[in-house]
């Protein structure tokens, strides 16, 4: 029992010495936070093993025990989901070299994996659901925010009239989340610092468990990162693989402001381009972004400067053009799948949450896959770490080995 709460208090708080505390204060159990690493560190390394476990049987054979451990009922899925959503993204955390002691030596910054897999609500539309860009999506303020760009003037912000001039229509509202936009049913979670070829065996592997290759619909939303698309090529081909429309704006957005020096033309080009790639007219996108570039010099081939005020434009030609064909926008509404990787992006701040901060340093890699290991299975929504904790191997009466610290 109490490793059980300790597991948690680790995975759920923001640090070792917090963990402490709250097991303290509210528990009443006077652990050390050494004593918090450690069993976060020990949890988490056999949460780590259990993932390397083969693929489970097919459907109606008996699952091997370390699979029903993961799979979070005795089980497994009872059905296959309607629509499977499987999405990935990269996360940071900072590393420290084992063996030498207090404090930190060989600082460095890692890449994480992460994914989630989710079991979505789904429907089918005969036409397009939403041709018109999320009003969302045309908030200058927000829009600079997801473009992670610095606020537009305050003029841009003011609100618009209440009444819209009589030669025009009023905006269409969105309509609600349930109508069009697939909804998160199940999540489950997978955070690992393995290279980008062992992080797609896991995420197979958690796919299979799931059943989301028997899903009559199945979508793979990423972002541009080459590593997205290597996993997408090599283990989920039978996916629609679906560009993240969020990260085409940031793109967009950034062009257009390097476009137009004022930002009333700059926001009606942006707001042109957004629509254009929503209602699929990549192609046109491409089209005025390369006459841009020739009217300044500048082709498809030339490598311009980090500091080049013509290099937003030319990143957002090479990245549209590289993904353009999963950028079928209107399609994917049709079919009812998702069309940005909302849900991944909050997975990785959750994640980071825990693995991410001033002065948090993880052992290189066994401390930093542990503590992954753990809040990933913490964040999981069919238990997976309830029941690990609960038919764990050992007797609780018998002190197991000790493991170095995780941090």
């Amino acid at each position: 029992m109490l490793v059980r709460r300790i597991a948690y208090a680790a995975a759920e708080t923001r640090s070792d010495e917090r963990a402490s505390i709250v097991l303290r204060e509210v528990g009443g159990h006077a652990v050390s936070k050494s004593t918090v690493a450690r069993v976060a560190h020990q949890v988490g390394t056999e949460l780590a093993a259990l993932r390397q476990a083969p693929a489970p049987p097919a459907p109606g054979a008996a699952e091997p025990a370390a699979e029903t451990a993961l799979a979070g009922s005795p089980g497994g899925p009872a059905l296959a989901p309607e629509l499977a959503v499987v999405e990935c993204d990269g996360g940071r955390l900072r590393t420290r070299e084992p063996g030498n002691g207090r404090g930190v030596h060989g600082a460095a910054w890692r890449e994480t994996k992460n994914a989630c897999l989710l079991k979505m609500t789904h429907r089918v539309f005969a036409e397009d659901p939403h041709p018109e860009l999320p009003r969302a999506f045309c908030d200058p303020q927000h829009v600079a925010e997801l473009a992670e760009m610095a606020a537009p003037p305050a003029a841009a912000l003011a609100p618009p009239p209440e009444t819209p001039p009589p030669d025009e229509e009023p905006p269409a509202e969105d309509p609600p989340d349930e109508e069009w936009r697939p909804r998160r049913q199940v999540r489950t979670c997978l955070s690992s610092m393995a290279r980008s070829s062992a992080f797609g065996e896991q995420m197979e592997r958690e796919a299979r468990r799931r059943r989301f290759f028997e899903a009559p619909f199945r979508a793979f939303v990423g972002d541009g990162l080459p590593w997205n698309w290597s996993i997408w090529k090599t283990r989920f081909r039978e996916f629609v693989p679906i560009l993240d429309f969020i990260h085409v704006l940031g793109y967009l957005y950034a062009a257009a402001v390097a476009m137009h020096a004022a930002f009333p033309a700059a926001w009606a080009a942006y707001l042109e381009l957004a629509r254009d790639c929503w209602q699929g007219r990549v192609g046109e996108v491409l089209v005025r972004l390369r006459a841009w570039l020739a009217e300044q010099g500048v082709d498809e081939q030339t490598e311009l400067a980090e500091k080049d005020p013509r290099k937003p434009v030319a990143d957002a030609l090479r990245y549209l053009g590289n993904n353009r064909k999963r950028m079928d926008y209107p399609r994917y509404r049709r079919l009812g799948l998702p069309v940005t990787s909302a849900l991944m992006e909050s997975l990785v701040k959750q994640i980071n949450y825990r693995v991410k901060g001033t002065e948090m340093f993880w052992n290189d890699p066994a401390g930093a896959e542990a503590i992954l290991q753990l809040r990933a299975a913490a964040l999981c929504e069919d238990g997976r770490l309830e029941t690990y904790l609960r038919t764990r191997p050992g007797c609780p009466y018998v002190r197991r080995s000790t493991y170095a610290q995780a941090a």
